[in-house]
């Protein structure tokens, strides 16, 4: 299949090839980042699209000269038949990847292989199992770590997602860069972000300079790597290792210029902007019979140059009236 021409374009000139798609916005994980204390309230089953509808969606998508799909959560790969919409997915000629938990990862090894899903980026906040139950409030870190092996002798492109947080997980930064030594993996450190209910502060954060600080503590022969077009992190790697580190630093060094990402919600919205407040609802007309190719090209048309207009700072009274993290879709 030849994509098209890419059409979904901002006021900004930037093209959106890249469509993030989450499946569910239930998780098997209770991480505090993602998700508030109090939990979430899970979307009506009725309101969810179906495999059917993501898969005819995604299909719209790619006429407009969506490239690339992702697909997320809450935890993707507990949604029921997710083997019949991977498959569909694959046959539209996109290049497909998964963000997951890892916790159910090794029942899907094979189909990924037979379809072509290479790039698979896996939530690892902590190499401590007793932090890990912290975080995550749940016991799956053997689990996860097992299939992370496992990922890894299958030959998948594997990038470990490490959400940074002061006191929490900070002094683990050189325990991760270690890992890249011998294994051709990518661990991408990212700065704590701000959504509602997850009780954001930046004294919590951990910035991009103090990431590369802590690294060249221990290892003085950092490369600078050229960063992919559309790129959210900037990428490194210690001299000599296999493998390569990279740092989303959203709070400190916004990337939005180059921004071509999309996303769309378990419920139908479409989100031009992780932080967007504001959403599109593409899945009632498209359950009306209507057509749904004119919504995107004018909803694309609205979104902010960066972060949703918090161009300067992350503003409480903008991230609040968000999502929380889970709902949207990591």
């Amino acid at each position: 299949m030849i994509n098209p021409e890419p059409q979904i374009i901002d006021s900004f000139g930037r093209e959106h090839t890249y469509l993030r798609i989450s499946l569910t916005d239930r998780c098997n994980l209770r991480c505090f980042y993602c998700m508030p204390e109090e939990g979430i309230e899970l979307t009506d089953k009725e309101n969810v699209m179906t495999l059917e509808e993501i898969v005819a969606i995604s299909k719209t998508f790619t006429k407009l000269g969506v490239d690339t799909i992702r697909l997320t959560g809450g935890e993707p790969l507990i949604r029921n038949n997710f083997e019949f919409l991977a498959r569909e997915l694959a046959k539209l000629g996109v290049t497909l990847k998964l963000t997951t938990n890892g916790i159910v990862l090794n029942k899907h090894f094979e189909l990924f292989q037979e379809i072509g899903l290479k790039r698979i980026n896996i939530s690892l906040d902590t190499l401590d199992k007793a932090k890990s139950v912290f975080i995550a409030k749940r016991d799956y870190f053997d689990r996860i770590m097992d299939n992370i092996k496992q990922a890894i002798a299958y030959d998948f492109d594997i990038k470990l997602n490490i959400v940074l947080i002061k006191g929490v997980n900070d002094m683990e930064i050189n325990d991760f860069i270690a890992l890249t030594e011998d294994q051709n993996i990518g661990v991408k450190f990212i700065e704590f972000m701000p959504f509602k209910g997850n009780e954001w502060d930046w004294d919590k954060g951990i910035s991009k300079e103090e990431i590369l600080k802590t690294v060249r503590s221990k290892y003085s022969e950092i490369e600078k790597l050229e960063d992919p077009e559309h790129s959210t992190s900037a990428n490194y790697k210690v001299k000599g290792f296999k493998g390569s580190f990279g740092i989303v630093s959203t709070i400190t060094n916004p990337f939005c210029a180059g921004c071509n990402r999309i996303r769309l919600t378990a419920d139908g919205n479409m989100k031009n902007c992780l932080f967007a407040t504001a959403e599109t609802d593409l899945l009632t007309p498209f359950r009306n019979g209507e057509a749904i190719d004119e919504i995107i090209l004018d909803a694309i048309k609205d979104k902010k140059f960066s972060r949703d207009g918090m161009d300067v700072e992350m503003k409480k009274e903008h991230y609040e009236q968000n999502r929380s993290m889970t709902s949207i879709g990591g």
